[in-house]
Parts: C-alpha cells; sequence; structure tokens
C-alpha cells in the first residue's frame, strides 16, 4: 500500500506523536497512517531516535524520596490510551482502529447521518474527537471550512476535493484556510477516519442545524 500512499503526515504531526503531546485522537490518526505507511513510520523512527538521544544528553536532577511512586501514582491514574503504529493489520481497519472498536468493519457501530453518509463516533479525550465516516460512493459531504484541524485519512475508497485526489492510506490535512465539498469516489463506498479539535464551518442551512446533534 505504501507504494500507492502520495499524501503523508506532517513533521509537526510526527514530532508531536514521537513527544506525546497530541491530543488522544490525532494520536489514533497518526498511529493509524504509520501503520499503513512506510515512509511516515521511518521518518516517526528518526523522530524517536532523536528524541532518545536528547534524553539521554540531560543531567542528572536531583529527586524526592517519594519521586518514583508519585510518578506511578501519576501513571495510574491516566486512562487514555496512546495508539501504537503497529504494521497495518489484515482487514480494511487499520489495527490502532480496531483495536478501539474491538474488531473490524463488522464492529463498527454506524449511525445514519443523511444522505446515505453515516459516521461511528469513537471514544477518545474531549481535546479532539475521531470517527470513522462511510460516505456511498458518488455522495458528497457537505460543502464546509474549518474552525481548526481536521486529519482525514483514507481507509477505504478514495474521495477527491478542491485539494486533490486522496486513495487509501493518503491523510488530508486541512486547516482554516480551506473550504473543500468532498466527494466520494466511483467505485467501493468511501471509509475514512475522520479528526478534528474543533467543530467545522458548514455554508448550508440544514447541515448547520443538524451539527450539534451530529457533533460534527
Amino acid at each position: 500500500m505504501t507504494d500507492t500512499i502520495r499524501h503523508h503526515l506532517s513533521d509537526k504531526l510526527l514530532m508531536g506523536y514521537s513527544a506525546g503531546t497530541l491530543p488522544e485522537a490525532f494520536s489514533l490518526a497518526v498511529a493509524s497512517h504509520v501503520s499503513m505507511c512506510d515512509e511516515c513510520r521511518a521518518r516517526l523512527a528518526a523522530f524517536d531516535a532523536v528524541g532518545g538521544a536528547l534524553m539521554e544528553g540531560c543531567g542528572d536532577a536531583d529527586l524526592s524520596d517519594t519521586a518514583f511512586s508519585d510518578t506511578l501514582a501519576r501513571i495510574d491514574a491516566i486512562d487514555l490510551p496512546v495508539p501504537e503504529p503497529t504494521v497495518h493489520a489484515t482487514g480494511t481497519l487499520p489495527r490502532p482502529v480496531q483495536e478501539y472498536i474491538g474488531g473490524d468493519l463488522d464492529a463498527v457501530k454506524w449511525k445514519s447521518v443523511g444522505m446515505g453518509v453515516k459516521q461511528a463516533i469513537l471514544p477518545t479525550s474531549k481535546e479532539a474527537t475521531a470517527r470513522l465516516l462511510y460516505i456511498p460512493a458518488g455522495a458528497a459531504v457537505p460543502d464546509h471550512g474549518h474552525r481548526g484541524t481536521e486529519l482525514t485519512l483514507v481507509l477505504q475508497g478514495a474521495f477527491a476535493d478542491e485539494v486533490d485526489r486522496f486513495g487509501p492510506g493518503d491523510i488530508e490535512i486541512a486547516d482554516e484556510d480551506l473550504d473543500h465539498t468532498p466527494v466520494a469516489e466511483i467505485g467501493a463506498d468511501c471509509i475514512c477516519l475522520a479528526v478534528t479539535d474543533a467543530p467545522l464551518r458548514f455554508r448550508g442551512l440544514i447541515p448547520r442545524i443538524a451539527q450539534p446533534f451530529l457533533r460534527i
């Protein structure tokens, strides 16, 4: 699949994942893409190596007698899994996503959002939202802009918008400057992992009315 991937993660996202500073939903998108893409997996390994070298070069610091137990207590209090960028699993969904829903596509609990489009919101921390989107071949997502960042990773099929065409493994990084109307390519239905850190900005009245109920 790597040979066909044309749209990759930015250095900023890979460095954020390596440093552990991304919201959980964004970490899921990065781990999922990296599991499908040899190029980004190699780049991530390079950032991990640089981070490890920097930590080794730091001087020793004085610690309190309770530092170790305090650290363990803080770790135990954290209930936010960090998806691992394992190699792509058998099936349509990458392994990090399969671990979130407990299986492949047959385990997804879809909910209709209209016009044949379905979504399944994944349980992540509140800083950002992750959802699986099912878009029938030939169907369009309503014209929209962004109030923050949106990552869209194609898992099956393909879509095209004002920027380019995105096929399996490709990831589109959208920000406040992009207004677009993604259209699923004729052929296989399009399934994507979409991650946002702010509500979308729809132009149409009906999508704006439905937006609070669909949590988009």
